[in-house]
């Protein structure tokens, strides 16, 4: 309630001073139709206008503070509308300094933010319009690219991390275990071997015993079974 009451006690005070002003111009321009213009043809541009009246209703010590101003100033934290909205005014207060809209497009350019002058100094701009209008393009563009640049670093990066290496370990070949024959029982396909058709057995490939006159105990063929040592042996 109490910041309510000093906004409206502000506010009553402008307005007051705004009809005191009012008033004490009316009767300045009055007194300036009879001293100046007796014939009563006006005959007066804008800005000799506006140079008498702050002459006399804005101290002289107020004039060369907002001059200094405007010659200090910078876009700084402004965006561009709000930078060249202050440009204007302080502008108003320096007219031997932008005599023209080209020198008027020169300051403005110089106070732009380093990213923005240096994207418009290269360019003769002619009026401070076409200035304004370059300017707030390329502050746009510049939003634009900021903002998908926030966008892009946002991205769960360190989620692809964790899935590229999920497929690696997935897509890795396997290591073959090593096994030693005696724990990986041989498999022997049915039919490879077949009953010997002289001895009845099934020895495979190999040469028959008995066609080689071989003794199965001893593997020799230079005896018959009978005649086997080893046989002879057994029996002492």
């Amino acid at each position: 309630m109490q910041t309510q009451a000093h906004t409206q006690a502000a506010l009553q005070a402008q307005l007051e001073a705004q009809i005191v002003l009012q008033e004490r111009a009316d009767v300045w321009w009055a007194s300036l139709l009879r001293t100046r213009f007796e014939d009563g043809a006006i005959d007066m541009a804008w800005d000799e206008f506006v140079r008498l009246f702050r002459a006399k209703f804005i101290p002289e010590h107020i004039q060369d503070r907002m001059e200094q101003e405007f010659l200090s100033l910078t876009q700084g934290s402004m965006t561009v509308l709000e930078y060249e909205a202050r440009f204007a005014e302080l502008s108003k207060y320096a007219p031997h300094i932008v005599t023209d809209e080209r020198s008027k497009a020169k300051k403005f350019v110089m106070g732009l933010k380093p990213s923005l002058r240096t994207r418009l100094v290269a360019f003769d701009h002619r009026t401070l319009d076409e200035t304004l209008s370059a300017g707030c393009r390329k502050e746009g563009e510049m939003e634009l690219y900021l903002e998908e640049k926030k966008a892009s670093q946002k991205r769960p990066v360190a989620t692809f991390q964790r899935q590229d290496k999920k497929k690696a370990v997935y897509h890795a070949p396997q290591r073959p275990v090593t096994t030693s024959s005696a724990q990986i029982p041989s498999q022997r396909s049915p039919g490879v071997k077949k009953e010997c058709p002289h001895c009845g057995k099934t020895h495979g490939g190999t040469e028959c015993w008995m066609i080689a006159g071989k003794y199965l105990k001893c593997g020799s063929s230079d005896h018959k079974i009978k005649d086997c040592p080893r046989l002879q042996q057994r029996v002492q």
